[in-house]
């Protein structure tokens, strides 16, 4: 479930980055402009000039990254995509039959599509650019130690995912963070070339521009992972909706029992489940998780 998140924050950390070199370099050998420094700011810097271009370059950098965010997912994740009208095996039958009943009862038109991929962690995550163009993929893992009940409130949180729109409402997020980025990781760049030689000031504004940029993205990801975490809530209760209450209770129960086995036992390479491990190791790494602590998400689903 926290693929979405990470795979988003990473696409769009490198289409940033990717962006502010390919800026730079035509800045520096077209003749353009690019400094912000002929303005009557009180470092010398045209914020306005700046700001404008901060929204450009964010805002693009996170639709850049909402729109390849399935094929990217598709990737790097080696999902594999279920035809629904081609030869598959009964598990995989089951896991698309389960995706379109749960989209068609939530008052999806255009159904997701359906992947698994081979994995021993215990996961699934929902992505894409919009409604029409979703991907709802679920690991093998999570098929092979789940039963049928779980897989179903799995499926449902994730479908509920779509529905809510919650990737068109993180890229809009997302470029919000991005305009901060990039504009002060030029302020800051900017006050740093200033203690260089000027025949330096280029190459140091550059790499400065760069390390401040990913920075600086790290630290707005705190941000997204707050919003992930606030969203994962809706998705249960929208899972509850779909599923039933009990039946997204027992995945939640399910996720939860899965990852204390993998605890207990010491030989095991619990690395496959830090996306649900949300409880963290301390009240620091809670803040870089996308979900919330599985006992709190099970107490609201009861409470509601």
């Amino acid at each position: 479930m926290g693929k979405r998140v990470l795979l988003f924050i990473i696409t769009n950390i490198l289409v940033m980055t990717t962006i502010v070199i390919v800026w730079s370099l035509i800045t520096r050998y077209t003749g353009i402009s690019g400094s912000f420094e002929d303005g009557s700011g009180g470092l010398g810097i045209n914020y306005v000039s700046l700001m404008v271009f901060s929204i450009l370059v964010g805002f693009t950098g996170s639709f850049i990254s909402l729109a390849m965010s399935r094929f990217v997912a598709k990737k790097m994740m080696r999902v594999k995509v279920l035809d629904p009208d081609g030869s598959l095996t009964a598990q995989e039958r089951a896991v698309v039959e389960k995706v379109h009943r749960l989209s068609r009862a939530a008052g999806l038109v255009h159904m997701p599509e359906v992947g698994i991929y081979q994995s021993p962690e215990v996961n699934a995550f929902a992505t894409g650019p919009s409604k029409k163009r979703s991907l709802v993929a679920v690991s093998s893992g999570l098929l092979n130690v789940m039963d049928d009940d779980a897989v179903e409130g799995v499926i449902a949180h994730e479908v509920a995912h779509v529905v809510n729109g919650d990737m068109v409402t993180m890229t809009l997020l997302q470029g919000v963070i991005n305009t901060f980025v990039v504009f002060f990781s030029r302020i800051a760049a900017i006050l740093v070339s200033r203690l260089v030689r000027s025949e330096l000031q280029w190459i140091v504004r550059f790499a400065a521009i760069i390390i401040f940029q990913i920075l600086f993205s790290i630290l707005g990801s705190l941000v997204v992972n707050a919003y992930s975490r606030y969203r994962e809530y809706h998705a249960d209760q929208g899972g509850a909706d779909l599923a039933g209450r009990d039946k997204m209770a027992h995945a939640l129960r399910s996720l939860q029992q899965h990852i204390e086995r993998a605890n207990v036992n010491d030989h095991t390479d619990d690395s496959a489940v830090q996306t649900m491990k949300i409880s963290g190791k301390g009240n620091v790494m809670k803040l870089f998780s996308s979900h919330p602590d599985l006992n709190d998400r099970i107490a609201r689903l009861e409470q509601r």
